[in-house]
């Protein structure tokens, strides 16, 4: 039986692609992705994925365990680390012998504290509105293999395909809903106020405009007040 570390990697990738498969939701593919790594790469166990957006804001969006998602953080409130470097700076970013780097003077004593000998952080994505970071630590080893930032490297330019896809699909069956709710509120409008179908969707353009809410949350909250009143008086 092959137990090279690329075929790891791809055991993992085949098992995030089945969870993908059964719930399409970007959310479970996050999810996917962290534990498929912590799979490929044991010696790190608590894994976590971090996004930057385009106001510069920090935030984690999927991860193994509490332990993942408080070194994040940390990382965020002191903007230092190897989370926040792999993300701005560094493709890859690999830390050995935690306690005596002296990259990051703040982050490293609070690393240190709850436990984390070492580290490695590599960059997931990058798009116009967002750059995302995979997150890797170790409470069991100081000297991670220097081959493992390799194949996280590879684990995340496939997972970021798959995330692709995810998010993707997610737009699409996002795009599908805001299309019914829409309808949806365009058919009561235009039942209620015997109007046709260009002057209900202006009056939803219109209602959208003035309260300054989007127009598929109008449409959602005019159809929930439908059927409440035909609940209410049935």
């Amino acid at each position: 039986m092959d137990t090279s570390p690329t075929f790891a990697v791809a055991t993992a990738l085949a098992l995030a692609s089945e969870s993908i498969n059964e719930s399409r939701t970007v959310e479970d593919t996050l999810d996917a992705i962290v534990h498929a790594t912590r799979t490929s790469l044991p010696e790190f166990a608590h894994v976590s994925i971090s996004v930057k957006n385009r106001q510069g804001t920090f935030e984690t969006s999927a991860g193994t365990d509490q332990l993942a998602w408080e070194l994040d953080h940390v990382q965020y409130d002191l903007d230092e680390g190897p989370c926040v470097q792999a993300i701005e700076a560094e493709p890859v970013v690999v830390v050995q012998h935690l306690r005596h780097d002296q990259r990051w003077p703040r982050y490293v004593p609070e690393a240190a504290a709850r436990g984390v000998r070492s580290q490695m952080a590599v960059r997931l994505f990058a798009n116009n509105k967002h750059i995302a970071g995979l997150n890797l630590y170790s409470t069991e080893r100081d000297d991670a293999d220097v081959s493992s930032a390799e194949t996280a490297r590879l684990f995340a330019t496939h997972a970021a395909i798959i995330l692709g896809h995810a998010q993707a699909e997610d737009q699409l069956n996002h795009a599908l809903q805001s299309r019914k709710v829409i309808g949806q509120a365009l058919g009561i409008l235009m039942e209620r106020y015997r109007i046709d179908a260009d002057r209900a969707f202006q009056f939803l353009m219109r209602a959208s405009s003035d309260s300054n809410i989007k127009l598929r949350d109008v449409a959602e909250e005019l159809v929930a007040s439908s059927t409440e009143n035909y609940r209410t008086h049935n």
